[in-house]
Parts: C-alpha cells; structure tokens; sequence
C-alpha cells in the first residue's frame, strides 16, 4: 500500500512538473519569433524611436503569436533602464512571460465581457505601477466585450494616463466596435508559412532528442492552418503516441490525413475526366478513415499550386493531359464552394464526390467568352476567304 502511494505521489509530481512545448517553446525575445516579420519590425522600430503608442490591436487566427507578442511588447517597454527590443531576463521580464507580473494584466474578454469589470478596471489604471514602467493591460478576445463594455472603455483609451498602455487582441476583428479600433494601432497577423512552421517543429524535434521525418513534420504544418500553437500542440501528441520516433504513417493514422501522393494521383484524374478512378479514389480515402473535410482543403491546395504553375505558361501537365489556367480556376472555383455544404446533407463521402465529379465537370467545360470568340472567327472566316478569292 505504501509502495503503491509513493508511485502515485511520483507520477502527480512528475506531471505537475512537465510542460506542454508550446509553452516550454514560447519565444523569449522579438528576435525569436518564427513569421510575423512585418510586425516585430514595426514594433521595434517604435520603441528605437520612442514612438510607443497607448493602444494596440492585434488581429489574426488563433496561434499565430498575438499575446505572445503583447507579452513581448510589454516585456520590452518595462526594461529595466527603460524600452529596449531586447530586455534583460531579470526577475520583471520572467514574471511578464509566465504571466504573474502585477503590472502587466492579462484579461480574458469571454468571461469578463461585462460593463462592471470594466469600470473596475478604469479604477484601477489610475494607480501607478508597483515595480514596473508601465502598467500594460493585454484584453484578449477582446471582440466578446458587450457594448456597454465597450463604450465605458472609450474614454479611458482615447486619453489613458501616461503610465498605461492596452493591448488587445482578437481573432474577429469586425466584431470590434470601431471607435475601439479608430484609437489603436492595428497590426494583422498572418497565418504562418507551413515551411517555417516545419523548419521551426523540426529544431524543436532535435532539442527533444526526437527522430521526426520530413515528411510527417510537413503534414504536422499543413494540419496546423498556420498557427504555430496548434502545430507545437499535434507533435506534443505526436510524441506522447509515437515514442521518440514520429513518420508520416503515424501522422496520417492519427489525424485520418490523405498523403500528398494519394491527393495527386486523385486530382490527376480528375485532370483527364476519368470519373470512375475519381469515385474509386474518393471511396479509398473515405475506407481508409480519411478525414473528408481535411482532404478536401489538400486537394484545393494541390490545384491551387499547380494552377499558379500554368500562368507561365498557360498550362499545367496531369500525367499526359494538360489544363489551361482557366480551366484549373474553374476547377478550384468548384472545390471551394464545395468546402462549405461539405458536411451538410445526409453522407458527407457523397457530397464529398458530388464536389469532385462538379469540379471536374467545370473544368471540361468551356467558358462563354471563349466560344464567343471562337464563333467570331468561325463567322469572320468566309469574308476573308471571298477577299482572298476577288
């Protein structure tokens, strides 16, 4: 029985004490942040100057390093000596980081949405400081505040006390009332390239003494949709299923994903207007527990990257058979229509073939305005042949 207590107590210590990487891996410096280059130069280029505004707006889909960079920003304007892009680790700058710093106030806007915590707040930004420049307010899913919230904030942000700064953030930007966003500086945050998410997985893999292949931390990025959190988070899974060793087999038995070999083959066919290899190919996915919605997305990409291949030169080859840039834009015209009515209805496999079967369809189909120049020059053809015979 004792024995027995002593392992449980070992394993709660031991999970208590382990930390997820996306929290083990959180950038510390500007300098360490993977993608949003537009905004940390910005940013930095502020405090250098000294041109720190009162209020920001950080706009962009989840994980791709907004209070990451509102922590690094208020981290950077309460170094010690004064604003500097690259602060000192002392005591401030780690309690800023793990969120436990009194003067850098991080408030979720779902559960604090009301005009009283609000007002609670105003009361309190005319307080100074305790051990820090500024007193930063980081407002994250700021787009749940009421209006009533909204409006009792107007004034505190539009004239702040000097020693106040705000910093909000939101993944629904039109939900903001706009007097908020006329009184910020608004920086968007762009989904994160899936080669730099891959390149950044794969460092992190070697620092954790894991074998992960190329291939599998590719189809980790194309999973993530470009949030750099949700990426950390599919190889922290990854890992707890596979050990120290993670292959493209694992990632696709787990997450139900169609590799890029199956999605090329499958548009392949859909290039030469083979319908039964289409329906046969969509039907290997589905048996193979492919996640449907997911495979789609891969195939809009895969026609998307050849099509934006044909605009050299007008076309792009499928194995033998070639399609014109048009022809590819009719295509994933279809395909993205599809994207949204994918799960609606009674079987999302026939749906998700009914999509591929139209978008072939479009592709052999020819365009109104190309037949009407056709039929011009079918029609213009015999008076040029009567001038020639005069």
């Amino acid at each position: 029985m004792l024995k027995n207590a002593r392992v449980c107590v070992a394993w709660v210590e031991m999970a208590e004490s382990y930390q997820v990487i996306a929290r083990r891996y959180r950038p510390k410096q500007f300098s360490e942040l993977v993608g949003q280059r537009h905004i940390v130069q910005t940013l930095e280029n502020s405090i250098n100057s000294g041109r720190i505004g009162h209020a920001y707006l950080f706009v962009g889909p989840r994980g791709t390093g907004k209070t990451t960079v509102a922590r690094l920003l208020a981290k950077a304007l309460n170094a010690k000596g004064g604003p500097n892009v690259n602060p000192p680790e002392d005591e401030v700058s780690k309690a800023i980081m793990n969120g436990s710093c009194m003067d850098v106030i991080e408030i979720d806007g779902a559960s604090n949405r009301s005009i009283d915590e609000i007002r609670k707040l105003r009361e309190e930004c005319q307080y100074a400081p305790s051990q820090c420049t500024y007193k930063i307010y980081i407002i994250d899913e700021v787009h749940s505040l009421t209006t009533e919230a909204f409006n009792a904030l107007l004034k505190t942000l539009e004239e702040p006390p000097p020693h106040v700064k705000f910093i909000f953030a939101t993944t629904e930007a039109h939900k903001v009332l706009g007097t908020i966003t006329s009184r910020c500086q608004r920086f968007e945050f762009r989904p994160i390239d899936e080669s730099l998410i891959a390149e950044h997985l794969s460092n992190i893999a070697k620092l954790e003494g894991i074998d992960a292949s190329e291939q599998a931390l590719r189809a980790i990025a194309r999973l993530a949709n470009g949030g750099m959190r949700d990426a950390q988070s599919i190889l922290d899974q990854m890992i707890s299923f596979c050990g120290r060793k993670v292959t493209i087999d694992d990632v696709v038995g787990v997450y139900g994903l169609a590799d890029e070999g199956q999605i090329a083959a499958l548009v392949e066919n859909m290039a030469k207007g083979d319908y039964a290899e289409v329906v046969k190919g969509a039907d290997a996915l589905a048996a193979a527990g492919c996640d449907l919605f997911r495979a789609l997305c891969d195939i809009q990409s895969y026609v998307r990257s050849r099509m934006i291949e044909s605009f050299d030169s007008g076309e792009a080859d499928f194995g033998g058979k070639s399609l014109s840039s048009e022809q590819l834009m009719r295509m994933l015209d279809v395909l993205q229509g599809a994207q949204r009515g994918l799960r609606g209805g009674l079987s999302e496999k026939a749906n998700f073939e009914v999509a591929l079967l139209k978008a072939v369809e479009q592709s052999r189909a020819r365009a109104i305005n190309t037949l009407i120049k056709e039929l011009d020059k079918l029609s213009s053809a015999p008076s040029e042949v009567q001038k020639k015979n005069s």
